[in-house]
């Protein structure tokens, strides 16, 4: 107040007093905030330079997060590639076992099991994204990374597709045909009878019997071909008789020269009569002596029969199953106690075939080709005109069925590795470009920060020295003004 007048040494005092209470002021917000700097006020240059290199030290941050979440894309997508490549392996594994056996079965399962393969590394493939991208999905899936403020140093991640293994661009492994079943069926029937010769041995000339004479006709018919036998001429004696019937397709004849008799077998699914005329002399007969015809019925076997009661059959014949392949599965040595039942255990016993035995029908199925043959050649022989004996089953192979084609699958998945191992380098050196960078930039965002902080932050030792200096000023401010107080005061002893 200009009215009242305060002595030159309480002034000093009073203005020391302010000034240290500024300066406490100061110190104090240092100490509360950390920082030397807190406003443009405080620094204008400082301030502003370090606001320059905190913002810049923020914006690299936020690139720093996309940095990050960029490396988690590059390893599950290098994830999927080294677990995909597990299966080719395996897929590899799977076709060198293919090539190891030749059994056309089994590369069929094999070929199967190679499908299942291909499946599980497409899903492998779909299963590899990350945050939504998925640099094994193809087009779409591009990533790109940015390093900088301005965008002007950045990475592209090219994706590859492996989620359809059939493209030409991928891994070009294409599904294999896994074949198809296929059907068959062979007919088991029998019957039997006999021609009695009395009196005649193998060698005996046919004539020797009245019944018989040079240019009779024997006739064998199973009613659509008939087989014509001329006495003297095809057949001479009994032997040759016997000989020429057992040569029948499906008819099997045997001369027993106790009984004077040939035994005649069929397996033929129709009857045969055997029938003889008069021509050139003899009787008209069933080319035995009895008059008439002889016929063989034949009548389907069941189950419990033996196989010999069936012409195409004999003890020691050698029933033998192949595949397509020429594999051979089972065989089966027939003798005098081998049935139905057992052949077609025999065959259901093979992988991949299956029968089924019902009114002296075998019927089969199979996975793949398979024949079924014997060293008998009137086995399986239907009618007299019957030209193979062969049951054969025919379906269609698969695409592991020969090396060759096993060999092609390997060769493709051989490529399919290089292709995946290239892929696998690419995202690696991908993988380590960014985490390079990423480690750059958090470097370098902590030298901005330093830098502003070298620009703003306070040094708390020294401005805690400054509180305690200026606690002390302060005091001995106070105690300086309490004594040029006292010093005014001495006037008034004068009015005491």
């Amino acid at each position: 107040m200009p009215d009242i007048v305060l002595s030159s040494a309480v002034r000093d005092n009073l203005l020391s007093l302010k000034k240290t209470a500024g300066f406490q002021e100061t110190t104090q917000n240092r100490l509360a905030t950390g920082l030397k700097v807190n406003s443009a006020l405080d620094n204008p240059n400082s301030y502003f330079t370090a606001q320059t290199l905190n913002d810049r030290a923020g914006d690299l941050s936020n690139l720093l997060d996309n940095m990050g979440q960029a490396v988690q894309t590059l390893r599950a997508a290098d994830d999927g590639i080294t677990s995909i490549t597990k299966l080719v392996e395996s897929a590899k594994a799977i076709a060198n076992q293919a090539l190891q056996t030749s059994s056309e079965y089994d590369r069929r399962q094999f070929a199967i099991q190679y499908n299942a393969i291909l499946e599980q590394i497409e899903d492998m493939a779909k299963d590899s994204s990350y945050k939504g991208k998925n640099l094994l999905a193809g087009a779409g899936n591009e990533l790109e990374v940015i390093f900088n403020e301005d965008s002007t140093s950045n990475l592209t991640v090219n994706p590859v597709d492996y989620t359809d293994t059939t493209l030409d661009q991928g891994l070009n492994l294409d599904d294999l045909a896994t074949g198809g079943t296929g059907t068959s069926s062979f007919n088991m029937y029998g019957g039997t009878a006999q021609l009695t010769l009395t009196g005649l041995q193998a060698s005996s000339n046919l004539t020797d019997l009245a019944a018989f004479a040079d240019n009779n006709h024997v006739m064998v018919t199973d009613g659509s071909t008939t087989t014509t036998l001329t006495v003297g001429v095809d057949i001479v004696t009994v032997q040759d008789y016997v000989d020429a019937l057992d040569g029948l397709s499906g008819v099997h004849a045997s001369f027993d020269e106790t009984t004077d008799s040939i035994t005649l077998v069929t397996g033929l699914n129709s009857n045969v009569t055997i029938t003889k005329d008069a021509n050139g002399g003899g009787s008209t007969s069933d080319g035995g002596i009895t008059a008439g015809a002889t016929t063989l019925t034949a009548t389907a076997l069941s189950a419990t029969n033996t196989l010999i009661t069936s012409g195409g059959f004999q003890a020691g014949d050698t029933i033998t199953i192949t595949d397509g392949n020429g594999f051979e599965p089972a065989s089966l040595e027939i003798d005098a106690e081998t049935t139905v039942s057992d052949l077609v255990n025999l065959i259901n016993n093979v992988k991949g075939l299956s029968a089924t035995f019902s009114g002296g029908s075998v019927s089969l199925i199979g996975d793949v080709s398979f024949n079924i043959t014997s060293d008998n050649a009137d086995y399986n022989r239907m009618r007299l005109a019957s030209a193979s004996g062969t049951v054969a089953l025919s379906a269609t192979a698969s695409e592991f069925k020969t090396d060759t084609d096993i060999e092609r699958v390997l060769q493709a998945i051989n490529a399919s590795l290089d292709e995946l191992r290239n892929s696998a380098r690419t995202l690696g050196t991908s993988l380590s470009t960014v985490e390079i960078r990423t480690d750059f930039t958090q470097n370098i965002i902590n030298t901005l920060e330093v830098g502003a902080g070298d620009l703003t932050i306070a040094d708390m030792n020294e401005e805690g020295a400054n509180m305690l200096a200026l606690q002390t000023r302060q005091q001995l401010s106070s105690t300086a003004l309490s004594l040029a107080n006292q010093a005014e005061q001495s006037v008034l002893s004068l009015f005491g």
